[in-house]
């Protein structure tokens, strides 16, 4: 799972490697030579220029250049204004190549590499810096940002002014949230992460491939893991949860119904008796199609196994401080997050920690930009999903998916992350097209 760190951890993470040793020059030299060898690898030495900022922005893309240059690569550099860092000034002291002033009179290049500004930017890119960087990324025919596109707010995703979309970004020793976050993560394009040597120990990552726990040959349906789900008044979403829970490895899946549901594969058990309580219950789930039925919820939370609230139920929770002590994940979309956590200060995989401390359960806050938090400090920020997950019944079915994989013995906040990639990856495989049983389908 890849590292992400906050700008100010990110600077922490800078000092440290800087104090051990590794001067911030060299540093510098190696995202520099990373951003050179990214470009060249993807454009095969396509034209270049280079807008270089005032910061150790810029002064990567002056070793860039120099890189690119020793390669064979016709290198332009267009700077916003002299180095302002002892940094920055060493790297543009070693590149002769020549620097002109980025200006309306700047020509364009067919690979332009945006250098300007990277993580820690407050305020966005002004006058005719933006009129020119703009106008230079519209007409080139791949734009490389170097660790952000600028204009963006590393921490929260925001865009802080007009901002050029990049086909592929180059960041260094860690993602930052930006790159996960929207709207931001939408004008990253392909993400590169470059190893420079920086130790990037972290709660905060990507949402990798899950390891799911192996099948023992000797096992059976319960030791496979029992999913229990609470149908309410409309049985199409708890049995679309039903369906992915099975299909997403659950041993034994059960649905408690006053009346039967149509279209249930047979494996699926249909029950008017049994006791939420049952020992062998991996995960109660209660929510999907549920209606304003709360004793539903009441009976989930005191059964006394592990439960996943999602849809109707979430609204029904009531405060945050009645999941304390219970194990469950909850799993809002952002009109359901603001009901029950209200709002919070800072940006979404900041709320979303502040959820999961406030109600000691682990959050899938659902979107775009889906984050997973636990009470313990750790955060998932979820890889790019197709933007065709936004129909109707798919929040059901990620639903199903983690109790499933809650049920075969993965704890919360690993089930809930294996749910997300696994929900994302199924997506991918379904298409454009997709409906939400299409989705499942795509779970074989």
């Amino acid at each position: 799972m890849r590292p992400i760190l906050t700008a100010a951890a990110m600077r922490a993470a800078d000092a440290a490697a800087i104090a051990a040793g590794t001067s911030e020059t060299e540093l510098m030299e190696r995202a520099g030579a990373a951003l050179a060898e990214t470009a060249w690898r993807f454009t095969g030495g396509m034209d270049t220029l280079i807008l270089c900022g005032p910061g150790n922005n810029g002064g990567d893309g002056y070793v860039a250049a120099r890189y690119l240059a020793e390669l064979g690569v016709a290198v332009r550099v267009a700077a916003l204004g002299d180095p302002k860092t002892d940094a920055a000034r060493w790297a543009a002291g070693r590149w002769d190549g020549g620097v002109e002033p980025l200006s309306a009179m700047t020509s364009r290049a067919p690979l332009l590499i945006d250098c300007l500004f990277g993580t820690g930017l407050k305020k966005g890119v002004e006058g005719i810096a933006l009129e020119a960087f703009i106008r230079l990324s519209s007409a080139s025919r791949l734009c490389i940002a170097c660790d952000l596109p600028s204009g963006v707010d590393s921490d929260s995703g925001a865009l802080l002014c007009e901002v050029a979309e990049a086909q592929l970004t180059v960041t260094f020793g860690a993602l930052k949230p930006a790159h996960r976050l929207a709207p931001a993560m939408y004008h990253c394009g392909r993400v590169v992460l470059a190893d420079i040597g920086i130790r990037t120990d972290t709660s905060w990552f990507e949402i990798g491939e899950p390891d799911l726990p192996a099948l023992d040959p000797a096992g059976h349906k319960y030791s496979r893991g029992l999913v229990h789900l609470l149908a309410g008044q409309m049985p199409g979403a708890i049995a679309l949860s039903a369906h992915a829970a099975a299909r997403a490895g659950a041993g034994y899946v059960r649905v408690s119904t006053s009346r039967p549901i149509d279209n249930l594969p047979s494996a699926i058990v249909q029950t008017e008796t049994a006791e939420v309580s049952d020992p062998k219950i991996g995960c109660l789930v209660v929510g999907p199609g549920l209606g304003d039925i709360p004793p539903v919820l009441t009976l989930a939370l005191t059964g006394g196994r592990p439960v996943l609230i999602d849809a109707d139920a979430i609204g029904l929770v009531g405060e945050p401080e009645r999941l304390r002590g219970h194990d469950t994940i909850v799993t809002p979309h952002a009109g359901e997050f603001a009901k029950l956590f209200g709002a919070l200060p800072g940006s979404k995989a900041d709320q979303t920690l502040a959820a999961a401390q406030a109600s000691g359960a682990v959050i899938v806050y659902k979107g775009p930009d889906t984050i997973v938090a636990a009470p313990d400090g750790r955060v998932g920020f979820a890889p790019p999903a197709p933007a065709w997950l936004a129909s109707a019944g798919t929040g059901d079915v990620l639903a199903g998916i983690i109790a499933a994989m809650r049920a075969r013995g993965l704890p919360s906040f690993e089930a809930a992350c294996a749910g997300v990639w696994l929900h994302g990856r199924a997506a991918e495989r379904a298409g454009p097209t997709m409906i939400a049983d299409d989705l499942i389908e795509a779970l074989k």
